[in-house]
């Protein structure tokens, strides 16, 4: 196996917009199934590409998912401070689990970060029923940071990860 990770092309919005979006809903992360309104901010991959940098994992051709990384000033930074860049919207197809791509995104991140002058930390949110996600993050060097966890709606707590680069 061979994973390429690469900028995602206009072509493959609508694609990487539906894995992203089957990942969150076929693992049971949004509380409200196809009703809930954070489903059309993870199909909206056009819209993140015009203000972040929209990576993807690609294996002979097949699109096996993807995530969103925010430089320092970009409007999909969520939680990131000065001196700090961001990924969000980690996803992987079904299909495409077990063979390093989520690993090799979350690598891509932390290459684009400490390649920006003056970045010395990368963050994540990510909710409590991620483990396998989890394990990724722990096993790269990321640590828990429980004083930057957050809600962005009532009821939705999530945790975060710092790398020191």
């Amino acid at each position: 196996m061979d994973i390429t990770i690469r900028e995602a092309r206009p072509e493959e919005y609508e694609r990487l917009g539906e894995i992203t979006a089957r990942a969150y809903l076929d693992d049971g992360l949004l509380d409200f199934g196809e009703d809930d309104a954070y489903l059309h901010e993870l199909r909206a991959v056009e819209r993140r590409a015009a203000g972040a940098e929209v990576l993807v994992a690609v294996d002979e051709g097949e699109l096996l998912g993807g995530v969103t990384f925010a430089a320092p000033g970009s409007v999909w930074a969520d939680i990131a401070r000065g001196g700090e860049a961001e990924f969000r919207m980690l996803a992987v197809a079904r299909e495409g689990r077990g063979r390093g791509a989520g690993e090799a995104l979350v690598r891509a991140c932390v290459e684009r970060a400490r390649a920006i002058d003056g970045v010395e930390r990368l963050l994540l949110s990510t909710q409590s029923s991620m483990l396998a996600a989890h394990r990724i993050y722990e096993r790269m060097g990321f640590v828990r940071t429980p004083d930057r966890d957050w809600e962005p709606v009532p009821g939705l707590s999530l945790l975060t990860y710092a790398l020191e680069l």
